[in-house]
């Protein structure tokens, strides 16, 4: 699951930790992961657990474009991430590897040590309602872009169409979804997105598989 990258929006050989502009909270829905992946998780894919929405990660951004792989010192080795670290995060983040990767890749750029760049990433997730509609459900659901941004914004007080994105790849007609990306101040504050979120989907429907 990689940020969309174009010529507006690329990642940055700039690599100061604490260096950025907003966050990004990445929201996966699982189903449409493990559908693209062919199950190939087991821990998210094949568990009694009915994962929806899932996270991501948590990305530090620029206006344009984003650090990546930031120099943290020995936090920065994926196998220095403690373990209990990890395990905590499983809940909201089902794949261990996901959760290392988020760090070494997302999290050393924070200026955050791993305690608090997760501590924030589980705050702002369970800060965000998810709409009724997209709880564990049972049969698939078609909407629009504009139609899943209205639920979410209808269902979250301060959340606006400027801060929520949505991807789902490049088709034109009917498409999964893959993730909204909603923006966040460096204080965690909802905030506006800036132009690494400009470009959204362009499907006619979107298609959210039921979870199982």
């Amino acid at each position: 699951m990689l940020l969309w990258v174009s010529g507006a929006a690329t990642a940055s050989q700039h690599r100061e930790p604490g260096d950025f502009a907003y966050y990004v909270l990445a929201l996966s829905w699982s189903p449409s992961f493990c559908a693209s992946r062919g199950d190939r998780d087991p821990l998210q894919c094949n568990s009694r657990h009915r994962y929806d929405f899932v996270v991501h990660g948590l990305w530090p951004q620029y206006h344009r474009g984003w650090p990546q792989f930031c120099d943290a010192g020995v936090a920065r080795l994926p196998e220095a991430l403690p373990a209990s670290i990890v395990d905590s995060m499983l809940n909201i983040m089902p794949s261990r590897d996901l959760v290392r990767h988020q760090w070494n890749k997302h999290g050393t750029c924070t200026g955050l040590g791993p305690e608090e760049y997760f501590a924030l990433t589980r705050r702002l997730h369970d800060g965000i309602r998810i709409p009724a509609r997209y709880v564990e459900p049972a049969r698939s659901i078609e909407v629009s872009v504009r139609q899943i941004v209205a639920d979410f914004v209808s269902t979250n007080r301060g959340l606006t169409p400027a801060m929520i994105s949505v991807d789902c790849g490049n088709r034109r007609d009917t498409a999964r979804l893959a993730e909204l990306r909603i923006c966040f101040s460096r204080d965690g504050a909802l905030a506006a997105c800036g132009d690494n979120e400009r470009r959204q989907c362009r499907a006619r429907r979107l298609v959210l598989p039921p979870v199982r």
